[in-house]
């Protein structure tokens, strides 16, 4: 504990006298002792189950690379192969030599290491190799590993001025001509500048008391981090982005994105850091002004590249731990950066001053609801406004501190907004906010409290559900009387900026899914590809043998993407919907279907076709709200095989397209008065309608095809 918790001179200072005994295992214990810590600073990638669904949803492959060339795979092959000599350790400063075996074009090598390290963290690194990159070599990986696995044979010695302490003056005169003399050429000149400093009693080094050691440990003014070059992160980063858009800078940058989030699952504070270094060079990006100056947008491949820094962004402020120091300083950089000229919107539009009807989030108390104006949100907006977001709510600290969480017996006024009527928690809050808590949460290494709050916002989102279809039954009447419904999601939860749906399945399926036990070893090559192999895991605290986590995430996902929500503006906007679309349906299909899945399919099948307004598969559907074909086509394979007769009613029902119906019915209020119209022609501007066309297509065509058997 104090080995991992206190720098060395807090201790010296703490106590008159430590025996040296204890100072050894204050030394001893010191060192990183977690072999996945040197694997996260010395390759690109683990990659998470997301991140390969989202690759393979895409056409892609998770970047990858040959493990012989991967530093961490590297170093084990050196270190079993026998490569590591001569490793000592003095203080908190290990050094040591390892050998690069010869090839037929290169000779045999061998470099001198040397890693500084602090409260289990490695704080500095040097080789002889020359190594210009973010991580660590493979020697640093080889000498880390061995100090690891072979602890105990490496020379262990106290810090170099313990040693000094303890020589005569004949003594300490014979070890400095002895290195002077081992190392004359190179320390010669410095020993003289040294010895013309002390003998002169004016000098600065006599007015300082003490003298440095660099095998000390650290001070107590030290920050307490890992090691990372932050030049060459800088420099990575600015050669990916000068690269345009070709395909392997864009998965460069998804594995620095992907490496960030790993830090902040490690709780690791360089995760904030190296994220700063990636904003810094994107901002500076040259295309940023060129694209505002011709008002065009930038590439796809580059638009998620922001979507994606935007949310890592709202990950790092929801840290549940962070300190308010912290949370201001980073409101003060992201305000910066977002009052810049060149930053991104959010959207993905420059120079579109219409209004935005997809924005559901109240900016400001004095704000015209009727305005034409817009506000400006960029990609950092939803960060900002994160920052404003606390975790100090009784209700919400009780939710994810404990699976049996339960409303009491006797309700207080006010208390029965907080549960259901099974006394499960409800967390009442603006869905995808809620579903960023969740992220934040598993993000920055919290699982067990990030399915706890996705537990309760599920609950939360059945009992609206509920209350919808009641509503629905009491103006079932009116509605198909009159033919036409207002659009009662004006922010769509598939194609959100925060991705909340796509957010809760990961947190739940995380829950079920069987890991390989190797997964450290080969945490480099692509095993990740393997399709991922899922078990039903039962809900804590749950009473219903029929639910599980796995139950709850496929659920969750039907309600979101049967969720009737009008279609976004803007090309990138609209095809941004399309593509989470498909992203969730390609990890659906990796659910086998057994009973107790198929028996969630076809209980929210029959809610959303009953849900009238609020569902896209409802009797009733406003003309503009997005198209269900892609989603039935899924729930159409799925069902066809358990119930044909709902399966066809479901596909039959999504095959409409109001958009393009010639005129809108006499009654049409599809725009409230709280909406302001954006479509000044008869047809609004949807720019996937080909693809919405298209996929209509494959839709009537799975039916045709099952039909005839």
């Amino acid at each position: 504990m104090v080995a991992e918790k206190w720098p060395f001179q807090q201790v010296e200072e703490r106590f008159s006298r430590i025996p040296e005994p204890v100072q050894r295992r204050i030394v001893y214990w010191s060192f990183p002792r977690n072999e996945r810590e040197i694997c996260m600073y010395s390759s690109f990638n683990y990659y998470s189950p997301e991140e390969t669904a989202a690759a393979a949803a895409g056409g892609a492959t998770v970047p990858g690379d040959d493990d012989n060339r991967l530093p961490f795979r590297r170093g084990i092959k050196l270190l079993e192969s026998g490569y590591v000599e001569n490793v000592l350790q003095v203080g908190f400063h290990l050094s040591g030599t390892v050998t690069e075996p010869g090839t037929q074009s290169e000779p045999e090598m061998i470099y001198r290491v040397a890693i500084s390290f602090d409260r289990c963290k490695i704080t500095s690194v040097t080789c002889g190799c020359g190594n210009k990159d973010i991580f660590y070599c493979a020697h640093v990986v080889a000498l880390s590993l061995y100090r690891i696995r072979k602890a105990e044979q490496v020379k262990l010695r106290l810090p170099i001025s313990e040693t000094l302490f303890q020589m005569n003056r004949d003594q300490l005169q014979k070890f400095i001509q002895y290195l002077i003399t081992a190392h004359h050429t190179e320390v010669l000149p410095t020993a003289q500048k040294l010895a013309d400093e002390i003998l002169s009693s004016n000098s600065e080094i006599n007015q300082v008391h003490g003298a440095p050691d660099p095998t000390a440990g650290a001070s107590i003014d030290d920050e307490n981090c890992w090691h990372l070059d932050e030049e060459q992160v800088r420099e990575q980063v600015k050669q990916f982005l000068s690269q345009g858009g070709y395909y392997g800078s864009g998965k460069q940058l998804n594995s620095m994105f992907a490496k960030v989030r790993e830090m902040l699952k490690m709780r690791d504070s360089n995760g904030a850091r190296m994220l700063t270094l990636i904003t810094e060079q994107f901002m500076a990006d040259p295309r940023l002004s060129l694209w505002r100056q011709q008002g065009t947008g930038m590439t796809d491949k580059c638009r998620q590249l922001w979507d994606e820094l935007g949310a890592l962004w709202v990950c790092i402020v929801l840290n549940p731990h962070c300190k308010p120091d912290e949370k201001v300083s980073w409101l003060r950089q992201l305000k910066k950066w977002s009052d810049m000229d060149v930053c991104p919107l959010e959207d993905g539009n420059y120079g579109n001053e219409l209004p935005n009807i997809t924005n559901a989030l109240p900016q400001s108390s004095n704000q015209n609801p009727d305005s034409l104006a817009r506000p400006r949100r960029t990609v950092f907006t939803r960060a900002m406004e994160a920052c404003d977001l606390h975790w100090q709510d009784s209700h919400l600290q009780r939710i994810i501190s404990s699976d049996f969480y339960a409303s009491p017996s006797y309700q207080r006024e006010g208390e029965s907004l907080l549960f259901n009527s099974h006394g499960q928690p409800l967390w009442l809050e603006h869905v995808p906010t809620a579903c960023a808590r969740v992220d934040a949460l598993r993000s920055h290494g919290y699982p067990k409290e990030a399915l706890r709050l996705a537990v309760a916002i599920i609950n939360t989102l059945r009992l609206q559900q509920q209350r919808q279809l009641e509503i629905y039954k009491h103006q079932k009447k009116e509605l198909l009387h009159r033919g036409v419904t207002t659009i009662t999601n004006l922010e769509g939860w598939v194609g959100h900026p925060l991705d909340p749906i796509g957010c809760l399945f990961i947190t739940l399926t995380e829950a079920c899914r069987l890991e390989d036990e190797n997964c450290l070893d080969t945490a480099d090559s692509n095993s990740d590809l393997k399709p991922a192999i899922y078990q039903h895991v039962a809900v804590s605290g749950c009473l219903d043998s029929n639910e599980s986590y796995l139950t709850l995430a496929m659920e969750v996902a039907l309600m979101g993407m049967g969720q009737q929500r009008v279609m976004p503006e803007g090309l990138y906007a609209q095809d941004k919907v399309c593509r989470n679309e498909e992203q969730i349906i390609f990890k659906l299909q990796e659910l086998e279907l057994d009973e107790m899945l198929v028996q969630v399919l076809r209980k929210q099948s029959i809610i959303l076709l009953e849900g009238g307004p609020f569902s896209g598969l409802g009797e009733v559907i406003h003309r503009e709200s997005v198209p269900m074909h892609t989603f039935a086509k899924y729930l159409f394979s799925a069902l066809l095989l358990h119930d044909a007769d709902l399966a066809y009613k479901l596909a039959l029902r999504a095959m409409r397209l109001p958009v393009l119906e010639s005129t809108a019915h006499a009654g049409d209020v599809s725009h409230p008065h709280h909406i302001v119209s954006v479509v000044p022609s008869r047809y609004p501007r949807w720019f996937t309608l080909g693809h919405l066309e298209s996929q209509q297509c494959e839709l009537a065509s799975t039916m045709l095809t099952a039909a005839k058997g």
